[in-house]
């Protein structure tokens, strides 16, 4: 576990978020680690077709939203020393095989929760961690992994649907809804992780840089 060693990190270590998302900021300042947030330039255009698995595709843009930061603050886009963690992330909504990420306008807010009305769907958020101060490769990962939770909505109307997009919520939340919102209220039952669907992992992350640290990589 992490938390017999937040004195440390929070006293000798720069931490990195390389993601502008409230909620990832929210989740890390409620474990109480110390860290700063450089949202990454990295466009999210990758051609979803061309992974093997939705997990391999959230991957990917997890390592690469990363690997932008700590090239940026190598080349001095940053102010301080090199970075010992950054820390990428990237959740996605999968449902009959269809990645869904952020919706691009109303109507696709809408046609996303009408397809998830009613359903079971899957969460994944992938995190990568660099460790630019102690590797030799500094666009490689130190590690990178993916949390799945199965998450079940209740029937939603047309109705319904559309009072929710009137409050804004859906529209910058992978899969067009948020748990910690009032989409929170559509969802019946998850199985795994509820961070996750926050768009963080928490246990996950916390067990991640725990192992780098007892293996001396952090």
């Amino acid at each position: 576990m992490l938390v017999q060693h937040m004195a440390a990190l929070n006293n000798g270590k720069r931490i990195v978020l390389a993601s502008g998302s409230p909620r990832r900021r929210e989740i890390l300042t409620m474990l109480g680690l110390a860290h700063e947030v450089h949202a990454s330039a990295f466009e999210e255009n990758l051609d979803k077709g061309a992974f093997p698995t939705p997990a391999e595709y959230a991957k990917t843009n997890a390592s690469s939203k990363a690997a932008a930061v700590v090239a940026e603050l190598a080349a001095g886009g940053g102010a301080g020393r090199c970075p010992d963690l950054v820390i990428g992330s990237d959740t996605i909504v999968v449902v009959d095989g269809r990645i869904l990420e952020k919706p691009r306008s109303e109507a696709a807010a809408y046609e996303m929760l009408a397809t998830l009305s009613g359903r079971e769907h899957s969460v994944l958020s992938a995190v990568a961690l660099f460790t630019p101060s102690r590797s030799e490769v500094r666009d490689k990962p130190a590690t990178v992994f993916c949390e799945h939770t199965r998450v079940r909505f209740a029937p939603l109307s047309p109705e319904t649907i559309a009072a929710y997009i009137r409050t804004g919520e859906p529209m910058d939340k992978a899969g067009s809804y948020g748990i910690q919102g009032v989409g929170g209220s559509f969802i019946t039952g998850i199985t795994g992780c509820y961070y996750n669907v926050m768009g963080f992992p928490l246990h996950a992350f916390t067990s991640a840089v725990a192992r780098l640290l007892d293996a001396g990589e952090l």
